[in-house]
């Protein structure tokens, strides 16, 4: 029996140390499936840059995206390093951010509006210059009209001013000759 003992004794061991290894492989397997979780809850550098931003900072870092995709990742991966090491605590509105882009060569293009009041209402000042270049064209036949009678105006006084300054060159010829 001290042999079959032997055997019996040789053969537990090695089930023993198969069941080890199997146990540390599955703890290996759950920790890599733990921190997977965790680095995805992890917030994107994009999220923690979102979270900074300040009035219009949003639509400029879309329009960033949209027209240099890959610029703009490595600026946001940057930004986000600089905000979660504290250098940058500051909210950064759009105009920032516009000016760190293109102070870095990457010319954003933005949508830009103008609007001005006109009785009481904002207007847009593209459809204000519109209205200004219908009005000359409706107008033009008035225009021309006036400018007509104007013109006409004008050639009578120009005559009527030749004629008296004529008239007042004679009269200063007669008053010569009577002095004389």
């Amino acid at each position: 029996m001290s042999e079959e003992d032997k055997e019996l004794e040789l053969l537990k061991a090695k089930r023993l140390r198969e069941m080890q290894k199997n146990i540390t492989e599955q703890q290996k397997q759950e920790e890599l499936k733990t921190q997977k979780p965790s680095t995805s809850n992890a917030p994107s550098p994009r999220e923690i840059l979102v979270k900074q931003l300040g009035y219009r900072g949003l639509e400029i870092l879309q329009n960033a995206e949209s027209q240099f995709p890959n610029e703009t990742k490595m600026v946001v991966d940057k930004l986000a390093e600089l905000i979660q090491s504290g250098e940058v605590t500051e909210i950064i509105d759009g105009g920032k951010l516009l000016a760190l882009f293109r102070s870095i060569g990457i010319r954003v293009r933005v949508e830009t509006t103008i609007h001005v009041e006109e009785d009481g209402k904002l207007v847009s000042w593209s459809d204000k210059l519109k209205e200004r270049t219908m009005e000359p064209k409706e107008n033009t036949s008035q225009e021309t009209s006036s400018q007509e009678t104007s013109s006409q105006e004008t050639s009578s006084q120009e005559t009527s001013s030749q004629e008296t300054s004529s008239q007042e060159t004679s009269s200063q010829e007669t008053s010569e000759q009577n002095t004389l």
